[in-house]
């Protein structure tokens, strides 16, 4: 017969054992410090750039000014402010419409689901590397205004999307007098709300999308968050993204014109230098990995690569950077900032 204390420890240690892997469990659906992401599964090849038809402002206030209407009638119109060192010509193919566009993966994405969705795409460039808190946010107010009453969209939601520079500029440009969003998205920033002295009654509900790997900035998101729940009664969420491999066909899935023999190449490549390590997981920033420079350093190239990768230089590295998570615009989240924005989104009467 098995004595009472010894079924009684083994069934202690069972429970011990449950509560040690449920914990572990939760923590990993909640906190997982890596994502799978396998990018032949998304909707690249369903998003075609013959759905681009942008057209383009190129002399109004002295910038860039690109719009595009959705096919069917536009339920909203999204404003988009690009990060330092992009431009509004990065959102959409080079085209004979757009011949200084050059479509980087993610902005284009960006721009493509949103259309698919229905929405009425306005992008303006910054007069400078990155967008200021001066001036130009009038100009920015000036030119929205007049854009929307020129399309007659008078009566249609506006929401904003800004990644990094542009989050924080879409932060302080949602405080407006001159024009409301229904709704904002706010990527890799925490916005310049809580360093204002007058705090606006009617600031519109934010979703932050940012990386925490950059632990700076997630506890910076983290405040502001906190401070638009508790001060201003704001609703807001919060989306975390993480890193995920490099796989052979990452490239060529995300980035047009990148054929997958290119692809598996450099995947080689980044392998056969320690750029990743042997699950696939990027060493280090896409900015800081010297990825570019083997190219120069009497590697062989098979016939045709050299240019290729030469022209496209900016997309490999946006998807790498990426792929690391500290610190790029996404459009892997679009899905859950529309239905964010569609959830607080309201035609004006």
């Amino acid at each position: 017969m098995v004595s009472f204390r010894f079924r009684s420890k083994r069934w202690r240690a069972a429970a011990y054992l449950f509560v040690v892997m449920f914990t572990l469990a939760i923590y990993m659906k909640f906190f997982p410090s890596r994502v799978k992401f396998d990018s032949s599964t998304t909707e690249w090849d369903d998003l075609s750039s013959s759905e681009f038809n942008p057209t383009v402002d190129g002399s109004v206030n002295h910038t860039d000014l690109i719009w595009q209407l959705p096919a069917g009638a536009p339920k909203a119109v999204l404003f988009i402010a690009h990060g330092c060192n992009h431009r509004a010509t990065d959102f959409w193919d080079n085209s004979s419409g757009c011949p200084h566009c050059i479509g980087l993966p993610e902005e284009r994405l960006i721009v493509l689901k949103a259309l698919r969705r229905g929405y009425a795409i306005l992008v303006i460039s910054s007069l400078r590397t990155c967008w200021s808190l001066g001036d130009e946010v009038e100009s920015v107010e000036r030119l929205i205004k007049w854009w929307i009453a020129e399309h007659r969209l008078q009566k249609l939601p506006l929401l904003g999307l800004g990644a990094s520079s542009g989050g924080e500029f879409l932060s302080y440009l949602a405080t407006s007098e001159q024009i409301k969003f229904r709704s904002i998205a706010i990527l890799i920033a925490e916005g310049v709300i809580d360093t204002l002295t007058t705090l606006p009654v009617d600031y519109p509900p934010t979703i932050f999308v940012h990386m925490p790997k950059d632990a700076v900035m997630e506890r910076s998101v983290n405040g502001t968050l906190k401070f638009l729940r508790d001060n201003l009664n704001v609703p807001v969420k919060e989306i975390r993204c993480l890193e995920f491999p490099l796989t052979p066909e990452l490239l060529s899935d995300r980035i047009p014109g990148l054929s997958r023999g290119v692809s598996v190449w450099l995947f080689r490549q980044f392998r056969k230098r320690g750029f990743i390590d042997d699950k696939g997981f990027m060493k280090n920033d896409g900015r800081e990995t010297k990825w570019k420079s083997f190219l120069d350093d009497g590697v062989s190239i098979p016939a045709g690569y050299r240019s290729v990768v030469n022209n496209h230089l900016d997309h490999i590295e946006e998807e790498l950077n990426l792929a690391f998570a500290y610190h790029e615009i996404t459009s892997l989240e679009m899905d859950k900032i529309f239905r964010w924005f569609e959830v607080h989104m309201k035609s004006i009467n």
